[in-house]
């Protein structure tokens, strides 16, 4: 065994962990390749997946050095401790850090056990006469990183099929030993999360409520909330659904057995990944289609694509609105200010109008609050009960968030920007008072829509904005597109490509009360740096 080859092997070893944390961090954000994602991704960036250098200089030491191993043991030793070095000092935006789960910490050890098994092979096998192949070997495994671990993820996928069904029979099997507890779904192109904590809020008044945390919407993050958070105290379980495909939902519903669904807005968010607007509304709609016969679904009347749809269910559903005069609950007189929302709720066959507030902003809200006051109706909450959640809810984290900084106030819609709700953030952004500053990489995973939608947000930004600060040279350019057809000064628009920029930016921007509309923030995937 060649010892200096072998610390030759050490030094890279310590590279390509490096680099494999990378590229499972994207894996991660692809959500371990399922429905190939992670596949799409790396065919639409294969200059981020194959940037890496170290397989030039290797082909640079074989032509220059390939008889002379000491030198050529040495250059190799330099330029994997030069990579090292960069990954360590690398200080690049991570917006969503990766997470450190089980099934990472599996991946991460398979991963190193394809790393190693060439690399104990080499060391036993190596000569000056082939050195150079080795090294030669060793840099292109490094470049086709981005490969490797897809090979670890495809080698683990029995160990994980296997984890799955272990944690799937024992959530099932908790659920039904809990007779008494209400079950609710709530899916939609948007505005689940924000419906989901409005809805726990309003029921706790009454109810020991139990919502999905954050954005566990997934077949596994159901799971984990039903097997680690669900207890005998709890009364109502809320949960989230998330889909990029069709029968996503009908799995979650097989997994949780809804009795109470409500769909919130359908549009076209993840429309590359549905490929149709008429998939995306069929998806939807197995939410209130696996509902029970007595089950209860609720529904927004103001959606087009939820009135026009025809439901393959007998269960019971009630509409909710504003604009539409037929629904089961209604609000009127809308009043918005910057302290919130305030409005009168209308309910079928009854006169009367109940005066409701709200800490909340925008249109969005007003509609997520009708689907939680219908559902506390029927689950037997007073119109007392139902004031008073209503007037508590807090608001949710980056969905229209109020951060007040000094002489600037951050609008922080920045979780998962869609076209209606990106206009009706606007809307928030435009009655505010002061200086007006948007800051936004633009909407995603729209299709073919994509770039019609995000240049007509440019039109909005450009009737209210006073600087446009865009995040993304390639990525704005629908928005770019959008200002300059409205003739919007463009000496007022910003580009950069890395987002932490854009605070020191506002902070120069800045001209007395100054509002700052935080619209989107993409995942590290769709970084253009």
């Amino acid at each position: 065994m060649n010892s200096a080859f072998v610390f030759s092997c050490v030094l890279y070893f310590i590279y390509v962990i490096f680099r494999s944390r990378k590229t499972i961090h994207m894996l991660q954000q692809n959500k371990y390749n399922a429905k190939n994602t992670y596949i799409k991704w790396v065919i639409n960036n294969l200059d981020k997946c194959f940037k890496d250098l170290s397989i030039i200089f290797i082909f640079l030491i074989m032509f220059l050095f390939y008889k002379n191993s000491l030198v050529l043991m040495i250059f190799f030793n330099i330029i994997c401790l030069i990579l090292i070095i960069s990954e360590l000092t690398y200080s690049g935006q991570t917006k969503l850090p990766l997470k450190y789960t089980s099934r990472v910490k599996r991946l991460v050890f398979t991963d190193s056990i394809l790393h190693l098994i060439p690399i104990i092979i080499m060391s036993f096998i190596v000569k000056d006469s082939n050195m150079v192949f080795m090294y030669l070997t060793l840099g292109f495994i490094a470049f086709i990183n981005s490969v490797y671990v897809l090979l670890a993820v495809y080698i683990n996928m029995p160990v994980e099929k296997l984890v799955g069904l272990y944690y799937k029979v024992k959530a099932k099997n908790k659920l039904q030993s809990m007779n008494n507890l209400k079950v609710i779904g709530i899916t939609g192109s948007y505005g689940k999360t924000s419906s989901k904590n409005i809805l726990n809020d309003i029921l706790n008044i009454k109810y020991n409520s139990l919502p999905t945390p954050k954005n566990f919407n997934t077949p596994f993050g159901l799971m984990i909330t039903i097997n680690n958070y669900l207890d005998k105290f709890t009364d109502v379980f809320i949960a989230e659904m998330g889909a990029c495909q069709q029968h996503d939902i009908e799995e979650l519903c097989d997994l949780v057995k809804p009795k109470y669904g409500i769909i919130t807005k359908i549009g076209v968010a993840h429309l590359a990944t549905f490929g149709s607007r008429e998939n995306i509304q069929k998806t939807k709609f197995e939410l209130i289609e696996n509902l029970p016969e007595d089950g209860l679904g609720i529904l927004n009347g103001d959606d087009e694509w939820q009135r026009s749809y025809k439901i393959k269910n007998s269960c019971k559903t009630k509409w909710i609105g504003i604009n539409s005069e037929d629904v089961d609950v209604r609000a009127t007189d809308i009043s918005l200010s910057p302290e919130g929302t305030r409005f009168n709720v209308i309910f079928k066959g009854d006169d009367n109008k109940y005066p409701f507030e709200t800490k909340l902003l925008g249109y969005n809200n007003v509609y997520n609050i009708l689907s939680s006051i219908a559902l506390g109706k029927e689950f037997g909450m007073t119109i007392e009960q139902l004031r008073a959640g209503v007037a508590k809810v807090k608001a949710v984290e980056h969905r229209l968030e109020l951060k007040k900084q000094g002489d600037i106030t951050i609008i922080d819609d920045a979780y998962n920007s869609n076209p209606t709700g990106s206009k009706m953030a606007l809307d928030v952004l435009k009655m505010m008072p002061g200086k007006h500053i948007v800051v936004t990489p633009g909407m995603i995973e729209l299709g073919e829509e994509e770039y019609e939608k995000n240049k007509e947000f440019g039109k909005f930004i450009a009737d209210c904005a006073d600087e446009v600060i865009l995040v993304g040279q390639a990525q704005t350019k629908p928005i770019q597109d959008g200002l300059k057809e409205m003739n919007y000064d463009e000496s007022h628009i910003h580009i950069i490509n890395d987002v932490m920029r854009s605070f020191d930016m506002v902070k120069t921007l800045k001209d007395g009360e100054t509002y700052v509309l935080l619209e989107n923030d993409l995942p590290d995937i769709f970084n253009e740096k």
